[in-house]
């Protein structure tokens, strides 16, 4: 094994500067595992930081990289349950206290010293990452590692749609946001039996909306041109059951709030990048229940890992662009002018 590798590295807290760079692999403790990568999908984060348009800290330098997969290469001496050579994912709780209430009830996600793959630890657009074994999940032979990485994303859909809300079939579900988290989301609703499943978004979202029918939508909304609201009605006299924010926008959870029935529920997880003024008090008025909805956890992501073993999820239809780690500018590219949906990384396998 060489002593360097290719890395996607997030250097300044500034538009673009990000480079592949040659850094040293990683030294694993005896409770991490090295992970030679097989695959990791770009998120719409991942964008962001490589912009400087992202709204979180982030600890720089950091290699970019939290939706993956890859094959245990090397195991800390304290590392049991896995082998060399098995395949697995991984989850994002890089780093967790391990002493908190959150933690001590298998809530680690919102452990409030949790850092991230990607941007408080070294992420996995790169040959080689570390984990915690902690953080891996074995996955099925014929899971192709392109797909498998999509379990992250999934995983955040599943929490939002089948954890953290409550859908029962017949249920008018409305997404508010066709990228992968919200297509993603729709999805879950769909197999959750969501009837109808209406999906929302702009004029530029023709290419995801189309998407967003073929994973089960009854009916898609480009809100620049149709009123979201009146549509619903037309299906749901109420208003929807359950409403889902996976916009990335501030200004949707307004309408959100209008477009749900009275004593419905609204999930947000699209991060908000503005602090703007909204009118709350539908949230009074119809007896609304707001719910933030953030990562996930390990049952979370057994689950996940089924649903694409058995290509539920439809998961293809999503990912539009698959490349080399060495193309990273043009999948990162491809995602920002929506072009493609998701872009898959495969790290170039070196002799």
């Amino acid at each position: 094994m060489s002593s360097t590798h290719p890395a996607i590295v997030h250097y300044a807290l500034e538009p673009l500067a990000v480079e592949l760079r040659e850094i040293a692999v990683p030294e694993i403790g005896e409770d991490d595992v090295l992970l030679e990568v097989g695959a990791v999908s770009v998120c719409g984060s991942d964008v962001h930081q490589a912009r400087n348009t992202h709204s979180w800290p982030v600890d720089i330098p950091v290699v970019l990289g939290h939706e993956f997969g890859g094959t245990v290469a090397q195991l800390g001496r304290a590392v049991r349950g896995f082998r060399e050579g098995d395949r697995v994912v991984s989850e994002t709780a890089a780093r967790i206290c391990g002493e908190c209430l959150m933690c001590r009830t298998g809530r680690y996600n919102l452990c409030p010293r949790r850092k991230g793959f990607g941007y408080g630890v070294d992420g996995a657009m790169a040959r080689w990452v570390r984990v915690p074994a902690r953080c891996l999940h074995k996955i099925p032979d014929a899971l192709p590692f392109d797909l498998a990485c999509l379990a992250e994303p999934h995983a955040v859909a599943y929490n939002a749609m089948c954890v953290n809300s409550t859908i029962r079939p017949g249920d008018c579900v409305v997404v508010f946001g066709p990228g992968p988290i919200g297509l993603l989301c729709a999805r879950m609703a769909a197999l959750a039996g969501a009837d109808p499943l209406i999906v929302v978004g702009l004029t530029a979202d023709a290419r995801r909306l189309d998407a967003a029918r073929r994973l089960g939508a009854a009916r898609t909304v480009d809100a620049q041109t149709e009123n979201p609201d009146e549509i619903v009605r037309g299906y749901s006299a109420l208003g929807a059951d359950l409403v889902c924010d996976a916009s990335g926008a501030s200004r949707p959870l307004e309408i959100a709030l209008r477009v749900a029935r009275p004593d419905g529920q609204v999930t947000k997880v699209g991060w908000s990048p503005d602090a703007i003024a909204i009118d709350i008090n539908p949230l009074v008025q119809r007896n609304l229940r707001l719910q933030g909805s953030f990562s996930h956890t390990y049952a979370v992501w057994e689950r996940v890992i089924h649903l694409l073993d058995r290509g539920a999820t439809l998961a293809d239809t999503i990912v539009g662009l698959r490349a080399p780690l060495e193309d990273w500018r043009e999948a990162f590219d491809a995602m920002h002018d929506g072009r493609v949906i998701k872009s898959v990384l495969v790290p170039t396998r070196q002799p």
